[in-house]
């Protein structure tokens, strides 16, 4: 108890410095005169009195000094002695602190930013029970994007057969429709989930309840629903009531269970659904039947003590065995395990991407505190006088040391907190902002508190320590014969000189790869699509809520209304379009076979489903044969158009026209060979496609291309219109086709923009770095450029005195940045689209943009050196 008291008082005492320090003077003095009226009684004068009376007391400044150390803690006096220094020879030096400051604020704040994502994205937790054992399953191939697991019945094998889960949960991310309560309707997306899914995730409902497994009887059986807490808050009022209440998705009713936690959005971190109903009350009951199609993804939970391996060896062999029992519909390919939240295996490629970027934001930070110390090292220099008379008169060189640490650390706490809350206003934007991937939740946590501080305490020490080291190896003698002026420090002037060198080599990097980025974002822009988005229109139709099918001659009265209107060249219908996920894993037969499993499959190819028109209305060239006509019927033979590359594997260089393979259960003849493209992702190799022909296919078409030359808002409108009158309970969505490939093209963007800001922040600190240094070598070398001028050198030998240690620098450090920019292709292979820093355009880029980084940084120390006028020096000195 003792200790805690004293802990406490000495606590307290740095808070009442001054009023201990009056208190303890007036003890004193009051001794003081006690000795002193002793002394006069005894006969002494005053002044004698007084000093002897001094004299027997002792040293005040000793005893002042002894009793501070017993109230307060003194390395924590001196450490707030120091900080107050720090802050009055910072606010002597506005524009060095100013520069400073802001040098730091980019630095860190950009960091923050990156680490803000990064946390979001890849190191919080799911918000759900026990994360860690959590996992989804995939097929052994990698698949890209929402590719999905397996079919309902296959699903169910799983849950039934497998031996290292506790538990299987299976949902589709694909069911969305008009919800429809009171007056009110409102359009919405949602997951449809298997009954156990809440029970896997271990998620507690805010309000009522969730639906289980115990509820789910067969088809449609289980008409319930749960609300998000976003829909709940804005579409229901956050009312308490909504629960028990009967509301409509489409043309189906369900009852509201409950509403589902504020943070709780399932397991993939870029969705946020609006509600979840039961599997059986989304799919038919012919669908749940169906084992050729893979709706569902499939999450598992690992029992305790099991690897991922041995679950994924475990669920390899229950597929091989699959494969054997139905070996038409199953293939019997292996599993694997990954973790969920990042669209399946394009987590790989989100992690690369972020991860390269928080290496590029390191960077940054790493030059920005390269340029700090630069500067401090020469003002260190500039202060030498001042900081070796310190020494001589009795400081210790860990104190200086300490103090120049100090300053150090005080401008990284400003430039830090000031970084601290851009990243913070930043990163609110990001927070609200809705991605082409989804909205993304990040914010300023514990954790991104904790990494600014961290940055802004290494920041601090890494830019600190040159002038520590400075003064730590400095001879005060000679620093007082010399005095700031002095230019013989050659190795002083070495160091700065590395720093310079690594902002240069830094920058040069970055403004490499920002470069790189925007020719891949232009290599992207003029890729060979296949389709031309530009001046085509979507127009998808829900037809959830329409009564029965949609008969053939409607459809086809459809697009012929379409084409009607004034300003289409073309329109057309497909089942879905490029860049959305079509249809693949439906097997090719070729002719002649009688055996109908998937190992006697030879093709699985993406499958469109399309109208007369589509082609020319996407832009999409037909090379040879035909276009599907609305006289290919049922009753006529089946016919398809196939691309170069599905022609190329299934015939090689015999020409495709008229060749027949059997998909669906029909043989069909190819009547028409079309061009090549992408279809699922810029980077995917080319990929075979069948196009079947709407009147011959029972798959629903759902997306209408209108190619016309008026202006986008006047053609939505009349698109909408003319729809929405041949068909009024179906929900209708118009969009430029450009518009909707903004996710396809979101990751070269994000990259490009990502890159720019970091080159253009390298930039800024180069220029900086070079300017301030060929700044205080024309300041430093003034006498000697005097001199020279007097005897007569010429303008190039002054120019080169001045500026050419920075230029020369600037040609060394750009040549070595560039070949780390050729070294690091693979790096930013993870950032941008066909990275190449070895393309010529690239390499002249970034040799022009430093030059004129050089030329613009060191043109005003330049003409200043030029300006010099030898008499005016002479006077002065």
């Amino acid at each position: 108890m003792p200790r805690v008291r004293a802990w406490f008082y000495r606590l307290l005492g740095l808070f009442r410095k001054k009023q201990r320090d009056t208190e303890m003077a007036e003890e004193f003095q009051q001794h003081v005169d006690l000795l002193t009226e002793r002394n006069i009684v005894a006969g002494m004068s005053a002044k004698e009195a007084r000093n002897v009376a001094l004299r027997e007391f002792g040293g005040v400044e000793q005893i002042k000094e002894t009793a501070r150390e017993q109230r307060v803690w003194m390395w924590a006096d001196q450490l707030w002695q120091d900080v107050v220094f720090a802050c009055r020879v910072l606010r002597k030096s506005p524009a060095f602190t100013l520069v400073a400051v802001l040098t730091l604020m980019l630095g860190i704040g950009a960091n923050v930013v990156v680490f803000g994502v990064v946390n979001a994205v890849l190191l919080r937790p799911l918000d759900v029970s026990e994360p860690q054992n959590l996992f989804e399953l995939r097929l052994k191939p990698l698949t890209n994007w929402k590719l999905l697991t397996t079919s309902y019945p296959a699903f169910e094998d799983y849950q039934q057969r497998n031996a290292t889960f506790s538990g299987l949960a299976g949902y589709d991310g694909y069911s969305g429709g008009r919800l429809r309560w009171g007056g009110t309707v409102k359009s919405v997306s949602g997951y449809s989930a298997t009954g156990n899914y809440f029970d896997l995730l271990g998620v507690q409902p805010a309000l009522g309840r969730f639906f289980h497994e115990a509820d789910v009887h067969g088809s449609n059986s289980a008409p319930y629903m749960v609300l998000s807490d976003s829909l709940w808050r804005s579409a229901f009022n956050a009312d308490p009531g909504v629960v028990g209440t009967i509301v409509r998705l489409g043309k189906d009713p369900f009852t509201v269970l409950g509403v589902a936690p504020p943070r709780f959005h399932g397991t993939e971190r870029f969705v946020w659904p609006d509600y979840w109903i039961p599997v059986v009350n989304h799919f038919g009951a012919d669908s749940l039947r169906d084992r050729t199609g893979h709706p569902l993804t499939v999450l598992g939970r690992l029992k305790p003590g099991v690897t991922p391996q041995q679950a994924a060896e475990n669920l390899s062999a229950i597929a091989a065995q699959l494969a054997k029992e139905y070996p038409k519909t199953d293939t019997g390919v292996p599993l694997r395990l990954i973790r969920p939240g990042l669209y399946a295996d394009e987590g790989d490629l989100i992690r690369g991407f972020l991860y390269s970027v928080a290496g590029l934001a390191l960077l940054v930070l790493i030059a920005a505190c390269a340029n700090l110390a630069s500067l401090f090292a020469a003002r260190a220099a500039d202060r030498s006088r001042e900081l070796a008379l310190r020494v001589a008169l009795g400081a210790g060189r860990w104190r200086l040391v300490r103090q120049l640490l100090t300053e150090a650390m005080v401008l990284s706490m400003l430039g830090g907190a000031t970084g601290l809350v851009i990243a913070r206003l930043l990163l609110g934007m990001l927070n609200r902002w809705e991605s082409p991937y989804g909205h993304l939740a990040v914010g300023v946590d514990v954790g991104v508190y904790l990494a600014a501080l961290i940055l802004t305490l290494v920041s601090g020490l890494l830019f600190g320590m040159i002038p520590a080291r400075q003064v730590w190896q400095s001879s005060p003698l000679q620093a007082m014969k010399s005095g700031p002026g002095d230019s013989t420090a050659l190795r002083r002037l070495a160091l700065r000189d590395l720093l310079l060198g690594a902002q240069i080599v830094i920058c040069t990097l970055l403004v490499t790869a920002s470069l790189v980025a925007v020719r891949g974002m232009v290599r992207m822009l003029h890729a060979s699509l296949g389709f031309q988005p530009q001046g085509a229109m979507l127009a998808e139709m829900d037809l959830s809520e329409v009564e029965g099918d949609v008969p053939l001659e409607k459809k086809k009265a459809m697009i012929d209304a379409l084409r009607n209107i004034p300003g289409v060249t073309s329109a057309g219908a497909v089942n879905r379009v490029p860049f959305t996920g079509g249809l693949r894993g439906v097997p090719v037969f070729p002719q002649g076979t009688t055996e109908f499993t998937l190992n006697n499959s030879v093709l699985a190819p993406y499958r469109f489903t399309i109208s007369p028109g589509y082609l020319e209305a996407a832009g999409t060239r037909l090379l040879h044969g035909r276009d599907v006509s609305w006289r290919d019927t049922t009753k006529t033979p089946y016919v398809a158009i196939v691309n170069e590359t599905f022609a190329r594997k299934m015939w090689g260089d015999t020409p495709a026209i008229g060749q027949r393979f059997i998909l669906l259960g029909h043989l069909r003849e190819v009547v028409g060979v079309a061009e090549d493209g992408k279809y699922h992702e810029m980077q995917e190799s080319p990929q075979p496609v069948v196009y079947l022909p709407l009147s011959q296919s029972e798959q629903a078409y759902r997306t209408f291309v209108v190619r016309s030359y008026r202006p986008q808002n006047q053609m939505a409108a009349a698109i909408e219109r003319t729809l929405s009158g041949l068909e009024p309970n179906a929900l209708i969505t118009v969009q430029s086709w450009p518009d909707a490939m903004a996710g396809a093209l979101f990751a070269v963007r994000a990259a490009t923009v990502a890159l720019g800001v970091m080159g253009l922040l390298a930039a800024m600190l180069a220029m900086t770095g070079i300017f301030g240094m060929a700044a205080y070598n024309v300041s430093r070398r003034m006498k000697e450029l005097g001199i020279r001028v007097a005897l007569g050198a010429r303008k190039n030998h002054v120019l080169s005195t001045a500026v050419g240690r920075p230029i020369v620098l600037l040609g060394v450090g750009s040549v070595v940045g560039l070949l780390f920019g050729v070294f690091a292709s693979r790096l930013m292979g993870q950032i941008v689209y066909q990275a190449n820093p070895r393309d010529p355009v690239v390499v002249v880029g970034a040799v022009l943009t430093m030059a004129l980084l050089g030329i613009a940084a060191s043109a005003v120390p330049a003409l200043r050196a030029l300006a010099v006028d030898p008499s005016k020096l002479m006077r002065y000195e």
